[in-house]
């Protein structure tokens, strides 16, 4: 394997994240602080026992998420609560400081991935340290784009793609609310534009993925990852800047 930076990968930690917090997990379930406002999601990883008792989960949230199907669901507010739909969660690292808009989806998800926060900490620290004027970022399945906002808060000049119009309005909130610019916003299949962008002969310092194992495209297109992840990475090494830093 080429070495494409002077970084090498292993475990990736980020500093404490104030306002998100995983208080509990287990029996299939996630109990997690989101700003203000607790919740439980479902978690399949989470084969163990739980730390704290079934009352003082029902005790502590706010809102509980059951699934109806296998990509989709409800949330059910606790008694008594008086939830605000739709708030905003800030990270911070260094000097970047970004927003996110949350609220709930029939997915389960409220429009961020906290698991995600060592990544974006490489990702600026990355942006950071290469010796590039304007680096040029590509993040593909970008979702509300929380690296996206990053990269372009560490100085980057950011491509930011998701198939889903709605979830691209999304991410362009959250870059308003932060007060970030500098971000290309394009609604299209990955695997097209990247072949594209090959053809063009554009290149990256960096390209960011994280593919679903399924899902449909601007046009109804049906994802499946193992159909297309191999000529998408083939592709996407072409798109590297190896004279410059790259990942």
């Amino acid at each position: 394997m080429n070495k494409l930076t002077k970084y090498e990968f292993g475990v990736l930690e980020s500093p404490k994240w104030v306002d998100y917090e995983m208080i509990d997990s287990g029996n299939f379930e996630k109990l997690e602080r989101f700003g203000e406002y607790i919740f439980i999601r479902p978690e399949p990883q989470a084969l163990w026992d739980r730390s704290l008792s079934n009352e003082e989960w029902d005790k502590r949230a706010d809102a509980r998420y059951q699934a109806e199907s296998s990509n989709s669901g409800n949330w059910t507010i606790a008694r008594g609560r008086n939830f605000r739909q739709g708030w905003m969660l800030p990270w911070k690292y260094k000097e970047c400081e970004i927003k996110f808009n949350l609220k709930f989806t029939a997915f389960k998800h409220l429009g961020v991935f906290p698991e995600q926060a060592a990544n974006w900490t490489y990702l600026y620290n990355f942006l950071q340290s290469i010796q590039v004027m304007k680096p040029k970022v590509l993040n593909l399945f970008a979702y509300t784009g929380g690296a996206s906002l990053v990269a372009a808060s560490a100085g980057a000049d950011v491509t930011h793609l998701d198939s889903i119009r709605q979830v691209v309005t999304w991410a362009n909130d959250n870059a308003n609310s932060s007060d970030v610019s500098g971000i290309r916003w394009v609604v299209e299949d990955a695997v097209k534009f990247v072949e594209r962008e090959v053809r063009r002969g554009n290149k990256y310092n960096a390209i960011i993925m994280d593919p679903p194992s399924f899902g449909l495209g601007p046009k109804g297109e049906r994802w499946k990852l193992e159909d297309h992840l191999n000529d998408l990475m083939k592709n996407a090494l072409q798109l590297l800047n190896h004279s410059n830093g790259c990942f």
